[in-house]
């Protein structure tokens, strides 16, 4: 079953004429799908993804979430989650804080939000990092981190942006099978934007190539 169609999408920026980063993409992500979205910087995939998860407003075209249009709905009710190529973690709150802020903003119960917080966290390999500041954890477990905090709410769809690009190359290549594994055992709909051939090809079902804001 579709989860996510994306029809005719066009993303400009001001300018005289304006820019497009998005010229008119169409594209399906099925449900329980690792989408990759590979191209060069300034490619669009950024604005394309933008558009998806509600950050940036699409010139024309619509985003619809198994047949709901989603394109006027702001980013908090989509309930699409987002990891960022920092991570951008809560630095005055420990691993436990950060992976159950979502939770807390649901108003999950204290109980069900521990049980889900220590779940999440087996499945990405810090248990009994609960209490760690997240100030000192490496660059991989902080990923893996944001990507528990990201999955704690249950998000339809998590859009992921380079989410490795600031790892070197060797724990760049171990994380990447690791955030595949992760997805899979979530279960969840997922879309990647990166420039690296290898990551895209390492953690999604399918790879679509962006060049000048088109779909190749």
């Amino acid at each position: 079953m579709t989860g996510l169609d994306v029809r005719d999408v066009t993303v400009t920026y001001p300018g005289r004429p304006p820019v497009v980063a998005v010229d008119s993409v169409s594209l399906t992500v099925e449900r329980g799908e690792i989408l990759a979205l590979l191209g060069p910087s300034g490619c669009g995939k950024s604005s394309l993804l933008g558009a998806i998860i509600g950050t940036v407003p699409p010139a024309s075209g619509a985003v619809h979430w198994e047949g709901e249009d989603l394109t006027a709905m702001p980013v908090h009710r989509r309930q699409f989650g987002m990891v960022f190529q920092d991570g951008q973690l809560f630095p005055h709150r420990t691993v436990a804080g950060n992976v159950s802020f979502g939770l807390e903003m649901q108003r999950t119960p204290a109980a069900e939000r521990e049980e889900r917080v220590a779940g999440l966290l087996e499945m990405v390999g810090l248990t009994g990092y609960e209490e760690r500041p997240v100030t000192d954890l490496s660059g991989g477990q902080r990923q893996r981190v944001a990507l528990a905090r990201s999955l704690a709410p249950r998000p339809r769809l998590l859009a992921l942006d380079e989410p490795l690009s600031s790892l070197d190359a060797s724990l760049r290549a171990r994380l990447a099978g690791e955030v595949k594994s992760i997805l899979l055992a979530a279960g969840t709909t997922a879309i990647l934007v990166t420039h690296d051939p290898d990551e895209a090809a390492s953690i999604a079902h399918r790879v679509v190539q962006m060049e000048d804001g088109r779909l190749l």
